[in-house]
């Protein structure tokens, strides 16, 4: 651009002859807008989560202190998804459908640098896709098995999230009233978890409309019991439960669920503590599914 002269005719006002030969030495140029290339954020897939253990995650262990996210950490791992960081700094408002665990993975196009979120029920199209789809049997030695997991698949989230759901701590009154904030993990009710649900605190006879449940809480200890009990008996010395050969979906559910009431207090970890082998099995998994997963360096 050519610099401002004293005898450009389209000058409102002449510019001195002196300050035009000073200007002259300051030339103005143009050149083309340039586009800057923004880097992507998300290279590597990314599990949000809640939060581990705080005395745990001190020591560097990454795995959630949330069973169901949890479940997802070792469904991974045990698939051989090392490639994945976790973060826990995401607030489950912030998920897909307000529940944890979400997966954050790369896009396909190069312009969106933010990737795309899936929610927990579609990680397991994305593992296969990932690491390759599983046989028909999903990993289990026959049809039978596979049939069979079903049911202890239901045990644990039926009998025994219910013991842990009675003996989660209850949010606190200040922060659920005062500062209106939600608790740091969903919680299920349990009674949504009981086959047949508890009947209500009053009834027809009641002048009051039906509210609130009767938890049977000595009948949900029994349950829970008979469960661990049950789980101890059919896993025996094998080192998968249903005598797989490679770890299965029952496989990661069950060590989510040994693991959370290994750390919880009371009468739900002694239960687990005195089964040898649940002991064994589950300190055995804990070295496959830690490793894999490193926290993400942004957390």
């Amino acid at each position: 651009m050519a610099s401002t002269t004293a005898s450009s005719p389209f000058s409102l006002f002449q510019v001195p002859a002196p300050l035009a030969k000073f200007f002259a030495h300051f030339p103005l140029y143009s050149h083309p807008a340039s586009r800057a290339q923004r880097s992507r954020i998300v290279i590597k897939p990314i599990l949000w989560i809640h939060p581990p253990p705080a005395p745990i995650s001190d020591r560097g262990d990454t795995l959630s202190a949330d069973v169901e996210c949890l479940k997802w950490q070792a469904h991974l791992a045990l698939r051989g998804v090392s490639d994945v960081i976790v973060r826990w700094d995401v607030a489950s408002e912030g998920a897909l459908g307000g529940r944890l665990p979400n997966l954050q993975i790369p896009s396909k196009q190069e312009s969106d640098r933010d990737g795309d979120l899936l929610a927990a029920h579609n990680i397991p199209a994305w593992i296969d896709g990932a690491v390759g789809a599983l046989d028909e049997l999903e990993g289990y030695v026959n049809v039978q098995a596979r049939d069979e997991s079903h049911a202890w698949i239901a045990l644990l989230e039926g009998d025994v999230h219910a013991a842990l759901a009675l003996f989660q701590p209850a949010p606190s009154f200040f922060f659920q009233t005062v500062l209106q904030l939600p608790p740091s993990t969903a919680q299920r009710p349990v009674e949504t978890l009981l086959t047949p649900p508890p009947a209500p605190l009053s009834g027809l006879s009641s002048l009051l409309p039906p509210y609130g449940s009767r938890i049977p809480v000595s009948a949900i200890m029994a349950r829970y019991r008979d469960a661990i009990a049950s789980l101890s008996e059919r896993l025996g010395s094998d080192e998968w439960f249903l005598g797989s050969k490679v770890p299965t979906a029952l496989d990661a559910l069950a060590f989510a669920y040994l693991r959370t009431l290994l750390h919880a207090s009371g009468d739900l970890r002694v239960e687990v503590a005195r089964r040898v082998n649940l002991i064994h099995w589950e300190r055995r998994v804990y070295e496959q599914v830690r490793t894999p997963l490193p926290p993400n360096k942004s957390s």
